[in-house]
């Protein structure tokens, strides 16, 4: 038998594709299409501390090679999805990943702090490309010392792994990712989504009603592979890729970068099995290579 398996800090994941958040719900939605507890994980769509509606429409386009979403972090809040959701993916025997965001360093603790009452987790992912209300609103993850406070922060409140997932908009991202090492990070999740924007030039108008949204799918790739490569010899701690994969070749290209596992996003609006594919294509290759999953890490370093 081919092993998948993955170390993440003290997380051991069954093999090293995951979902990312924000694009594949809270894992129950695709139940039609395959066993979502096959995966590694999922990371939910970003948990607030109270519900959000997000944005108004339009608040999704695509482009050339991949997507805008504006979307605006709609979602049914940590409370509910402790009481309506996780109890559900923890009978499946779903990997879980919770992602969670917020404007303040004193809402993250709160959030990470529910979480911790609960079992079934096995990870926190914060999400620190939101701006910081009480600093001016500056982004977290545009600052080395900012996401070093909010995870510091965090992980005095949980037990739980803790990952932080990088903004590419950061100046030094190395950096960044170095401060959250320090602050008591697990992992790191790199990249979030890139600001970009649309013009419908036919009706002359912004096609998003946010005006700018976070871009992704396969365009963002080689950005995303760079960054990986990037902080994967910055920091001890793994990292985990995010970033336009939507084959079993580009989950490959990022490990042999340096990652431990991936995180699967965009392609799932093209492909609700992407996932799936991608796993089995991972099994396949390391079955025909005679090579475990965690010896791709990094081997083209």
């Amino acid at each position: 038998m081919t092993e998948l398996g993955v170390r993440v800090g003290g997380v051991t994941l069954k093999n090293p594709v995951l979902t990312a958040s924000g694009c594949f719900g809270y894992g129950l939605e695709y139940d039609d299409f395959f066993d979502v507890a096959e995966l590694g994980g999922i990371c939910t769509k970003g948990l607030s501390l109270k519900p959000r509606h997000g944005n108004p429409p339009e608040r999704i386009c695509e482009t050339p090679a991949g997507m805008l979403n504006a979307i605006g972090l709609a979602n049914v809040g940590v409370e509910a999805f402790c009481r309506d959701k996780l109890p559900i993916l923890r009978q499946r025997q779903v990997g879980v990943v919770a992602n969670i965001f917020a404007s303040s360093v004193a809402d993250f603790v709160a959030i990470a702090e529910r979480l911790e009452r609960e079992e079934g987790i096995l990870a926190v992912e914060l999400n620190v490309s939101c701006p910081n209300v009480t600093e001016g609103g500056i982004e977290f993850g545009k600052d080395a010392r900012l996401s070093a406070e909010v995870t510091r922060a965090v992980r005095a409140a949980t037990r739980l792994p803790l990952w932080v997932k990088m903004s590419p908009e950061a100046g030094d991202i190395a950096a960044v990712a170095r401060a959250c090492e320090q602050a008591g990070a697990d992992a790191i999740t790199a990249i979030n989504t890139i600001r970009g924007m649309s013009i419908d030039v036919e009706q002359r108008k912004l096609r998003l009603h946010n005006r700018t949204g976070g871009f992704s799918g396969p365009a963002l790739r080689p950005i995303a592979l760079r960054v990986v490569w990037e902080i994967a010899g910055s920091v001890s701690i793994p990292v985990i890729a995010i970033g336009g994969i939507a084959t079993t070749r580009d989950a490959i290209e990022f490990m042999l970068a340096g990652a431990t596992a991936v995180q699967v996003g965009t392609a799932n609006f093209v492909d609700p099995c992407a996932s799936k594919r991608i796993l089995d294509g991972l099994r396949a290759y390391c079955e025909k290579h005679a090579v475990s999953a965690s010896s791709l890490i990094g081997a083209a370093r």
